[in-house]
């Protein structure tokens, strides 16, 4: 549905700093050249150009894109600028400017970088403002196109810490979309086949992202299809999703032993896919998916929807940059003292057991944070108190990796005592992510007090980080959560499809999770015997 960049010519003055852009773009498929023969030309560092590849950059054929706070003045004179003093570094938030069109278009607020740029003294009337930041109660141009000499100007992104963005990235592949005259292919039309619990949840994205309409639903119960029409009333209810033409989406929402095979019928009917994790139960179930998508040219994603919880992400931020040092050892917990839910999930036939329900997610953590080989996986299972469900009581995982990190996650419907969600080493410090224990309050019509104890998996974790004090203690800092971002997820989707863009979750990623909980299962039913996980 979208039309990729062929390739671009790269004038890069510190290849070194600019490669995180350089194999973002790659990952959206544009095709890096030399010289000046490509489709467009990215500047990457223009205060450094020789005046004999500033002539030829500005005689050039194609249209130009000059990313850097400074450049000359013969090219900000045909990008119609008039620069003023370059700001000291600071905080950025750059926001959509008038003419911003496809380029601001599901960025998900503003983008908050820390860097420096010029205010523009003066802009010429034909050029076209993209992107803004505001200095003083008014907003100055940080990103323009001059159509006349086919020169556009980005002039945030100068530090290692920008290029490595991946908001910034977005921005830069949108501009260099928006300077070939390339836009977002129409909306995208969904059917979602199976409305059960997270029917709701796929529905509300899709209404508030751009780019995706729900088009129908399919699901034998009416009590579902009228639960869908309660949030989208003008969705058609359909016995053939498969056969819609104004379907171009299918969400798969069936029970995950059935996911592979509706996958696989979507994709033979034309149909790109988002398939609910688990992704499915067997690595040649996720490779005959992958290899369909891939011989189709269609969009295959698993709904990794916890990738982006709060309290994960700001754990993440800590590890990748290198705040509690090399981590070594990583623990994860979900459970309580309970009766397991009477639904599929707790049926090993249908969910594949206890470690493919919530290791969905909490596996996908680890190898997001891990991207290193599993060497083996080792597992227990206990069977104790609920005889009436398929599903293991208790289960415990260990990741052991490669160069010796190792990962562990336990899930218990039989911990009366809770461990911590997130218990983290690191060889200068450590994390601990606690459950908090919140209720919601309020009144009944009478007055008195109505008060709803939220499960403690439904809050994120309170996140505690302990470093060396270098008196023999440690100091404790509470960190802060920051709220998840909206709609991650159908964001990435509608980003991919329209616009070329990759997204976080790949089908390659969440065969990886795959690998590991079949290899889990396996061992768990071998008294926790190491298993490679299938290669």
């Amino acid at each position: 549905m979208t039309r990729a960049l062929t390739r671009v010519s790269v004038v890069s003055a510190d290849p070194v700093r600019h490669a995180p852009l350089l194999d973002y773009l790659a990952r959206c498929g544009v095709a890096v050249s030399e010289g000046l023969d490509g489709d467009a030309v990215l500047v990457l560092g223009a205060a450094g150009l020789s005046d004999g590849a500033e002539d030829a950059l500005l005689a050039a054929s194609v249209p130009v894109l000059v990313v850097g706070p400074t450049m000359s003045a013969a090219v900000t004179d045909a990008a119609g600028l008039v620069p003023g003093q370059l700001s000291p570094p600071h905080e950025i938030r750059v926001r959509p400017g008038p003419d911003a069109g496809d380029v601001a278009t599901r960025l998900g607020g503003d983008l908050v970088v820390t860097d420096v740029w010029p205010v523009q003294d003066k802009v010429a009337d034909d050029v076209e403002v993209l992107l803004t930041a505001n200095v003083r109660f008014a907003d100055h141009p940080v990103a323009t196109w001059r159509p006349s000499t086919r020169l556009g100007v980005l002039t945030v992104g100068s530090t290692p810490e920008t290029y490595a963005d991946p908001a910034w990235q977005r921005v830069v592949h949108r501009l260099l979309r928006r300077v070939l005259g390339q836009r977002d292919a129409r909306p995208v039309r969904v059917g979602i086949l199976g409305y059960g619990a997270i029917g709701h949840e796929h529905s509300t994205a899709i209404a508030l992202t751009d780019g995706l309409e729900l088009r129908a639903v399919c699901d034998p119960d009416p009590t579902r299809i009228a639960a869908a029409r309660g949030l989208a009333p003008e969705v058609r209810a359909v016995d053939d999703l498969l056969g819609q033409d104004d379907v171009d989406l299918i969400i798969v929402s069936t029970p995950p032993n059935t996911h592979a095979e509706w996958t696989l019928r979507c994709l033979d009917a034309g149909k790109s896919v988002v398939v609910e994790k688990p992704f499915c139960l067997t690595v040649a179930e996720a490779d005959r998916q992958i290899e369909a998508a891939s011989d189709r040219a269609l969009t295959l994603a698993v709904y990794q929807n916890r990738r982006w919880d709060a309290d994960y992400l700001a754990l993440k931020k800590v590890v990748r940059n290198g705040q509690i040092g090399d981590v070594f050892h990583y623990e994860s917990f979900i459970g309580g003292y309970g009766h397991p839910c009477n639904y599929w999930h707790s049926d090993e036939a249908h969910s594949g057991g206890a470690i493919y329900d919530w290791g969905s997610h909490y596996l996908d953590w680890a190898l997001d944070l891990f991207p290193q080989t599993v060497e083996w996986v080792s597992a227990t299972a206990h069977k104790r108190v609920w005889h009436d469900v398929t599903n293991a009581d208790h289960t415990r995982v260990l990741l052991h990796f490669v160069d010796g990190v190792e990962a562990e996650f336990t899930h218990s419907d039989l911990a009366a005592a809770l461990k911590p969600k997130f218990y983290v080493l690191g060889t200068k410090g450590g994390l601990i992510g606690g459950w908090r224990h919140e209720r919601v309050v309020a009144r009944s019509q009478i007055g008195t007090l109505l008060e709803d104890r939220l499960s403690h998996s439904d809050a994120p974790a309170a996140l505690r980080m302990f470093t060396p004090d270098g008196a023999g203690g440690t100091s404790e800092t509470t960190l802060s959560v920051p709220a998840a971002p909206p709609q991650p997820f159908h964001r990435q989707l509608a980003d991919q499809l329209l616009s070329g863009e990759p997204m976080d979750v790949t089908p390659q990623g969440s065969r990886r999770n795959i690998a590991v909980m079949q290899a889990a299962t396996k061992s768990a039913r071998d008294d926790g015997r190491p298993v490679a996980p299938p290669s």
